[in-house]
């Protein structure tokens, strides 16, 4: 029964795939606590000092950060943030599809581009595009410090300070709950003011210590420097949380399969079991 034999091997290599799947899965459970843990641990800090930086977009200082000063955008910088292996579902092919949406709106307004990729497929997409890839970083691995991309930051932060790039942007996806991931498109440069409280308007200004330069020029970083990370660990987290569902899915698939390619051998082992009986009842027959 040659059939019956390619099945039951068919079946058998599923059965081991599956397997893998399930580990795999397992594995980016675990993964994702750990890294949803640290995602949330980080929120707030980012919250708050983009609230304290906007905050300062409101006040009228003798020294004006060049962070904070508008200009008409001709060169725009782009952070994109990608997963480093794959296997996740649509995660990082969503984020690319936003992406590009934004590349093409910015192309309409002729408005040039500079791209920094961090992680492998953001590194590779951007490499097979018509796109100024001017820094990339890979490998930063499940628990990514903000050293491994202080590099990638400076990049475009040198290219605003020179006026090379009048507008800096962060593309990454923003964990929801598990099962859903946003891709998000964050402004970064120049700072945006948010709405404060009545009773602050006409000119005013904090005290700055030792004076405001030197406050400014570090705060100012620091804010670009967490909200980067802060994107960073929240790709990290949709990764597993994707990977896990995505493998949990082709678990499910594979199981599906299995019971289809079962009865497929059932209903084959049946007709060669009644042609068999049916050539001896007619060899009996016969005689």
């Amino acid at each position: 029964m040659a059939v019956g034999k390619e099945i039951r091997l068919k079946i058998a290599s599923i059965k081991n795939t599956q397997k893998i799947t399930r580990a795999m899965e397992m594995v980016a459970a675990s993964k994702m606590r750990k890294t949803k843990d640290r995602m949330q641990a980080t929120r707030p800090y980012s919250k708050k000092i983009g609230q304290i930086i906007k905050h300062l977009a409101h006040a009228n200082p003798e020294y004006k950060h060049t962070f904070l000063v508008q200009r008409d955008v001709k060169r725009v910088g782009l952070i994109v943030i990608s997963s480093d292996r794959g296997l996740c579902g649509g995660l990082n092919a969503n984020l690319f599809r936003r992406t590009l949406t934004q590349l093409s709106d910015w192309e309409k307004k002729g408005i040039e581009i500079d791209v920094c990729a961090i992680g492998t497929k953001a590194s590779g997409f951007f490499s097979n595009l018509k796109t100024n890839l001017v820094g990339q970083t890979t490998k930063l691995g499940d628990t990514p410090h903000l050293n491994d991309i202080v590099g990638i930051i400076k990049i475009m932060l040198d290219a605003y300070a020179e006026g090379r790039i009048d507008e800096l942007y962060v593309i990454n996806n923003e964990f929801v709950n598990t099962m859903t991931q946003r891709p998000t498109v964050t402004k970064l440069l120049p700072v945006v003011a948010e709405e404060i409280e009545e009773g602050l308007g006409g000119y005013w200004d904090y005290i700055y210590e030792p004076d405001a330069k030197d406050v400014l020029d570090h705060l100012l970083t620091r804010y670009i420097e967490s909200i980067v990370f802060q994107g960073l660990v929240e790709n990290n987290a949709c990764e597993q949380a994707a990977r896990m569902v995505a493998m949990k899915s082709a678990s499910d698939n594979a199981g599906n399969l299995i019971k289809e390619l079962q009865l497929i051998y059932n209903k084959a082992r049946q007709a060669a079991i009644t042609q068999e009986i049916s050539e001896i009842v007619g060899g009996a027959a016969a005689v």
